[in-house]
């Protein structure tokens, strides 16, 4: 295998410091959760109390002012055991940027330090259920009154840690006529007025993520509630595309993360397992799938690296972020596909992790843009774009 040089001794410290955290405080609980349909709340004030959440963000803000790599880093360990009901990614890393990148001085004040903390859960509000990949294409209004406020109006679905969620980055159209040029970002937070949670989403996978429905009915916000206030109203669709790529980018190294934590299973399995009297791991066919596996997951590996270290050098452009996004997810899905197919019957039992991450991995190829949008990105920086 090839060497990894994207950490420091730092880094797998820290490493090792989130493997306990996620070993003693979220193994033996996330089966439980998936039954209920959500984490416990009280899994974000301990990742809080242990510097956990926001550690990208500031230390002023209650960050710890560390690289990204210290996130990919507790991407991969949760990818690696398969607990997908963890919403810390969203949370501190799509969340809290904003903010940071877009925010009022009050409002990074106001809202960063809770979220380093746990005290309020984050969530982003953009898919509607009309307008997904497309979002250009979202109805939610927020329309200026005379008075200088906004009224909040529409409904948002699919939303991660929705259920949860204290303060919501809401995509709205401020002046609906102008298209993408038209759309702005709010906060918005539990318990104002107008607005409501619907009810938890029943999933395919991911069973322990609190996915929910958002409805905003005569919501009032002010000009505080206006991401980046007045200087940003109607400019919400460039903020959304800057902050993309690394969107994208961690979902392709948690598929990465995944598929190599399916094909570890998948070894172990096929050694103990006998069928005629002999080990899987025994027949041809097994060792050749495995070694292609394998293989394709080592080529995944390096590509996602080296975009990690983009990223940290705000390098990593749409394109590149849009090829990891899909080619980590579909081979990803490619590898769970084959490892439950080794696995034979005990593949389909839900006890069995390997059924689990089957079952989360099909969102993958979906959310963040579907894979098919991700290769209209990539053939549009081609100059291959349709007109």
């Amino acid at each position: 295998m090839i060497e990894r040089t994207l950490f420091s001794s730092d880094h797998e410290s820290f490493r090792d410091s989130f493997r306990r955290f996620v070993a003693k405080e979220i193994v033996p609980y996330h089966a439980d959760w998936e039954d209920q349909g959500y984490v416990a709340r009280d899994v974000w004030t301990k990742a809080g109390e242990n510097g956990f959440l926001c550690m990208s963000m500031p230390q002023e803000y209650g960050g710890s002012d560390a690289d990204k790599l210290y996130s990919v880093i507790q991407f991969e360990e949760i990818a690696r055991v398969g607990c997908t009901g963890i919403g810390f990614s969203l949370h501190s890393e799509i969340v809290a940027p904003y903010i940071l990148h877009y925010g009022t001085a009050e409002q990074k004040a106001k809202y960063l330090p809770k979220l380093a903390s746990g005290e309020m859960i984050g969530a982003i509000a953009m898919t509607e259920p009309a307008a997904g990949s497309d979002l250009q294409g979202i109805k939610t209004t927020a329309l200026p009154q005379p008075d200088g406020s906004y009224l909040l109006n529409g409904s948002k679905t699919f939303i991660t840690n929705g259920w949860h969620a204290d303060l919501v980055v809401v995509v709205a159209k401020t002046n609906p006529a102008a298209g993408g040029k038209g759309t702005s970002l709010f906060l918005v937070e539990r318990g104002m007025p107008g607005f409501s949670v619907g009810k938890r989403l029943k999933k395919m996978g991911m069973k322990a993520q609190d996915t929910a429905e958002l409805f905003f009915d005569q919501v009032k916000l002010t000009q505080d509630h206006l991401l980046g206030g007045a200087a940003y109203e109607n400019k919400g669709f460039g903020c959304l595309m800057e902050q993309l790529p690394w969107e994208r980018l961690q979902i392709a190294m948690s598929a990465v993360a995944s598929a190599q934590a399916a094909i570890d299973w998948t070894v172990d399995y096929v050694k103990n397992r006998k069928v005629f009297n002999q080990p899987v791991a025994a027949f041809q066919n097994t060792r050749f799938v495995l070694a292609e596996l394998q293989t394709e997951v080592q080529v995944a590996q390096v590509f996602v690296d080296k975009c990690c270290e983009l990223i940290c050098q705000d390098k990593l452009d749409t394109a590149t972020a849009s090829m990891a996004k899909y080619w980590c997810t579909d081979l990803q899905f490619k590898v769970m596909d084959e490892c439950v197919q080794l696995f034979g019957g005990y593949g389909y039992m839900w006890e069995y992790p390997i059924t689990r991450a089957f079952a989360d991995a099909r969102v993958q190829r979906i959310y963040g843009g579907t894979n098919e949008i991700m290769k209209e990105v990539i053939t549009r920086s081609m100059g291959l774009g349709s007109r």
